[in-house]
């Protein structure tokens, strides 16, 4: 089972910024304390919480090279064995998506009924699933107890439908723009809880066995909640699983992992991943990005973008998308469009244009649209890809603006449950939420822009 962990406040993803397919910002505090666990990887954070000993493992959650060891360690299986019984299991859990050891037949009966004594298959718990009118799906996750997490399918996005990932509970970078960076970091996701959210939305797509053609999920974006660098040894196992071709089998050139830029981690993350790579950048100079995203103070954007251009693979095949939210009167001038454009020089790039939605308290407001478009026109003539991207499934996110205040007291599946039964009110904050554009999570609508 996932490892339980201590009663915090349940952190839900609260995407203020567009509609669901991208929670950009979950980004992360200047100062992250490293775990003694990376000691080489001094920039991820290992919170997860830690399981008994004698608690069955998750082992969803576990690499080839793993699970062969575990089933060593547990005495279950012999070790001449064991290779051969992690390849029929892996198969199973993750071409067929079976929860149920009983299910796995070409495995001896009685070597099965030990299996749950020591492993487990489960998944988590599914709060809240709710659909769009624009096919849109987003579940609310409880992970453990007091942890949970959002996780949106976005269809015909990329080669089939998108699904926006989260890789951490909660957030410290405080990126001035994004309503979900002034939640508190609870923990990391294990690469468990990481993959389990693709066994959720291929669960309720119906995509067991892994089908080779005609697959509705076909593209995997880290623009759920959290840094993904912060958390880069859970992240880039659960992409060795999520594209290994005898299993879940998704190509890792349709993995994209977005960041805010944690310089010394990129080169890890193209090494040890190969995925495709996001960058929040948002300002052309560091007077104005050490505001919007603080992040940038500790590393620049001369660092950035050197580290940027030393991203492994990087081609014309292979390019960086460029993530920048349009603020009025902040950074949507010609001027800083044609500094953007100077930035970028010699980088493989297209660049994601984000109208800014407002959330409460916000000073920010959105560029107005004929300013968005003619910054757009600049990129275009300059070579650009420069796609505006349009929210997605507005209509199940009402309300979620009062969620993020809230969540630090309320988990977020009893907030829905109260404005059930307040449905009069519940209307109008979904009205009001819907007029001003004001979402749950902020860049959920970033993944299509994500993938191609």
């Amino acid at each position: 089972m996932f490892a339980p962990v201590m009663d915090q406040p349940s952190i839900a993803t609260d995407w203020t910024f567009a509609a669901t397919s991208y929670i950009s910002a979950t980004l992360f505090p200047d100062n992250p304390t490293p775990s003694p666990k990376a000691a080489s990887l001094a920039h991820t954070l290992d919170l997860s919480s830690k399981p008994a000993d004698t608690a069955p493992v998750n082992i969803t959650g576990l690499t080839r090279d793993e699970l062969t060891q575990a089933l060593i360690d547990s005495g279950v299986v012999e070790p001449r064995k064991a290779n051969m019984r992690m390849q029929q299991m892996w198969r199973w859990m993750h071409h067929y998506g079976v929860t149920d050891f009983d299910l796995m037949t070409d495995i001896a009966k009685d070597q099965r009924a030990l299996f749950p004594e020591k492993f487990t298959l489960s998944r988590p718990e599914i709060v809240e699933r709710q659909i769009s009118r624009d096919g849109t799906r987003k579940y609310l996750i409880r992970m453990a107890p007091g942890i949970e997490v959002e996780t949106v399918y976005i269809p015909d996005v990329g080669r089939a439908g998108a699904l926006c990932v989260s890789s951490q509970v909660g957030c410290t970078l405080n990126c001035t723009f994004c309503h979900t960076g002034t939640q508190k970091l609870v923990r990391n996701l294990t690469t468990a809880e990481i993959v389990a959210q693709v066994q959720v939305a291929r669960d309720d797509l119906g995509e067991w066995p892994s089908p080779k053609e005609d697959r509705r999920l076909s593209n995997i974006v880290f623009m759920g909640m959290g840094e993904p660098l912060y958390n880069l040894d859970h992240v880039a196992n659960a992409i060795e699983i999520i594209s290994d071709n005898e299993g879940i089998a998704l190509s890792r050139r349709r993995i994209t992992v977005s960041t805010s830029g944690v310089v010394p981690e990129l080169a890890n993350l193209g090494n040890r991943t190969a995925a495709m790579l996001a960058i929040s950048l948002h300002a052309t100079n560091d007077a104005l990005r050490d505001v919007l995203v603080p992040l940038n103070k500790k590393y620049p954007i001369a660092e950035l973008m050197d580290a940027i251009r030393a991203y492994p693979q990087l081609s014309n095949a292979r390019r960086v998308t460029f993530e920048y939210v349009m603020l009025k009167g902040v950074n949507d001038s010609p001027a800083e469009a044609r500094a953007l454009i100077n930035l970028l020089k010699g980088i493989p790039a297209k660049i994601n244009l984000i109208p800014f939605n407002p959330w409460p308290g916000t000073d920010y407001q959105c560029s107005d649209w004929k300013t968005i478009e003619a910054f757009a026109a600049i990129l275009n003539r300059a070579g650009y890809a420069s796609p505006i991207r349009t929210p997605r499934g507005r209509d199940i996110l009402a309300a979620c603006g009062q969620l993020k205040s809230e969540s630090e007291k309320k988990r977020a599946s009893t907030l829905r449950r109260e404005q059930k039964a307040t449905p009069a009110e519940t209307v109008e904050t979904a009205s009001n939420e819907d007029n001003d554009h004001s979402e749950s999570l902020p860049f959920a609508h970033l993944a299509a822009g994500m993938v191609s």
